[in-house]
């Protein structure tokens, strides 16, 4: 008989499609399956011509390109010479998830499933194409696809004689399980950031813990949003960058939340533990020490201030001993429940910790075991990155605006990056961020001669003021930029810097204050006043256009 093994693999930005993807591995359980759920780019693409049975799960980003997690994977799959027939053996499934509101609506999982086709799979369905701007939001499209998806599948491999689909009413065993060490027994001081091996380049995986050298507010302490110029000291990283790069933080849970979380589910924060895999080939999660202690899972790597998605509340509901919070939890993890669900969660932006506090009994009731199925990982944040190597050797700057909003909700919503970073007081003592660089997607000319014409509102203007910098260092000249705030004297981000450079002629600058007056200005108002210059510009000295939000 046919071995019955299906492969997920995922590409995921924002981490919907992970989510998903970890849906159907855990459905796949219910039917006897063995099955693997990765991401695109830490999968061997190579080694799919061995693969009987593959459901892929892509989003779309920006303008319809592929996530990050599966860059390589792509530009590997759309090689030239890859035989037309090499995935014969392969049959596959391929679910979108995507936004209609954008011209490239699920444009990945479109050119993945056409591909594949090309290079001889099999498609056991249509390719699906979840879409955001339904009312219950890709679920509509994902949940009747996926009914008809293990018909087709059980259809190809039936379920062994003797076994039984296991019902949805029954919990699964969790990915792994969590075995506390006696109290007694000595542990290397795991906490301690993992530093990067000196000679490899950071990354996700092994970020350097840089110093935050200043930190330093940049708006009146009148105006209403609380933007920071950070500075890190990057010394012996290995890190290098230009103009327009990105440099990849990862956040932490602030202390009080911590204590909280740990209080609500009767954890103690001191308590060491390892990890085990329940089945065997599982990788533990790699960005853990082992041994690690309760305080340090709930502060670096559990997202307890994330809005919750629709897998948490499945999940919950399976320890709840209370049975009117049970219901309510399995009526936001049903298809019928979704705009409810959307009311409760989504809407006012409700955090996974304001979540446990509302079902306190089923809260308190949550095994430590599944504390990792049940509330997914702290993704890292990206900035542009706002200065130069050439202006500043071994340091990186950041512009950041830190997040806080209302909605129904009593207490403001808060960024949890932004609202880390700016909690951070380099005076009191070694204060330590873990970050690495990722390339940008934006490219400044080479030659020097090209004028760029930079449109930065906001803190937009951050890769510009690296750019600047940049230029200017290597004697480049046709500098213009645009940039745009609310009023002169209280969000007008390096001001002085710009004009000590307009002053030595190095920079051209436009500069829109929308509530400085009656009429608002933009912009979009300066470049139509300059419109002759602009066109100079573009016509005869060629010049590059960017704009950044």
């Amino acid at each position: 008989m046919a071995e019955r093994r299906l492969l997920v693999l995922f590409g995921s930005q924002t981490g919907t499609a992970q989510d998903t993807a970890e849906r159907i591995g855990r459905e796949a359980k219910r039917w006897h399956l063995q099955c693997r759920v990765e991401a695109l780019d830490s999968c061997d693409v190579a080694n799919l011509i061995h693969e009987p049975l593959v459901v892929f799960v892509c989003a779309t980003t920006g303008q319809g390109d592929p996530p990050d997690n599966m860059k390589m994977f792509w530009r590997f799959l759309f090689r030239k010479n890859l035989p037309a027939g090499s995935l014969c053996q392969l049959d596959y499934a391929v679910l979108g998830l995507g936004d209609s509101s954008y011209p490239k609506f699920n444009f990945v999982a479109k050119k993945l499933h056409k591909r594949l086709l090309q290079l001889g799979g099999n498609p056991l369905l249509p390719v699906a194409l979840g879409d955001d701007q339904h009312d219950l939001g890709p679920d509509a499209v994902v949940d009747p696809w996926l009914m008809a998806l293990w018909d087709k599948i059980l259809a190809l491999y039936p379920l062994p004689p003797g076994l039984e689909i296991i019902s949805p009413d029954v919990r699964l065993p969790p990915k792994y399980t969590l075995h506390y060490l006696p109290e007694d027994s000595p542990h290397p001081n795991s906490d301690l950031l993992q530093l990067a091996a000196p000679q490899a380049a950071p990354c996700e995986l092994h970020p350097f813990a840089a110093r935050v050298v200043s930190n330093q507010r940049v708006t009146a302490q009148s105006h209403f949003q609380d933007v920071r110029l950070i500075e890190f000291d990057i010394t012996g990283s290995g890190i290098t960058f230009s103009a327009g790069d990105v440099v990849m933080i990862q956040p932490q849970n602030c202390p009080e939340d911590v204590q909280q979380f740990c209080q609500l589910l009767c954890l103690e924060p001191h308590r060491h533990f390892v990890l085990e895999p329940m089945e065997p080939g599982t990788p533990l999660p790699p960005l853990l020490p082992q041994p690690c202690t309760i305080q340090y899972l709930v502060t670096h790597y559990l997202d307890i201030s994330c809005v919750p998605r629709r897998s948490f509340f499945e999940l919950l509901a399976f320890f709840s001993t209370n049975e009117l919070e049970r219901e309510k939890l399995q009526e936001f993890s049903s298809a019928q429940g979704q705009e409810e669900l959307y009311s409760y969660c989504n809407r006012p932006r409700r955090t996974t910790l304001e979540v446990l506090w509302d079902f306190p009994h089923t809260t308190c009731a949550i095994p430590a075991d599944y504390l990792l199925d049940l509330i997914p990982r702290i993704r890292p944040r990206a900035f542009s990155i706002a200065s130069s190597l050439l202006a500043h050797p071994e340091r990186m700057q950041i512009l950041v605006a830190v997040v806080r909003y209302k909605t129904c909700l009593n207490k403001p919503r808060r960024g949890l990056c932004s609202t880390w970073l700016a909690s951070l007081n380099p005076e009191q003592g070694d204060v330590r961020v873990p970050l690495w660089v990722k390339k940008g997607g934006m490219k400044f000319p080479a030659d020097p001669a090209t004028p760029v014409i930079m449109i930065g509102p906001g803190t937009g203007v951050a890769p510009f003021r690296a750019a600047i910098q940049e230029r200017v260092a290597l004697g480049q000249g046709g500098n213009c930029l645009f940039f745009g705030c609310r009023y002169k004297s209280k969000d007008f981000y390096c001001q002085m810097e710009w004009e000590e450079l307009v002053t030595k002629g190095l920079l051209t600058l436009f500069t829109a204050f929308s509530r400085d007056q009656e009429e608002k200005v933009y912009v979009q108002h300066r470049i139509q006043e300059n419109g002759r210059l602009v066109w100079e510009l573009l016509s005869s000295g060629n010049a590059h256009v960017y704009l950044a939000g």
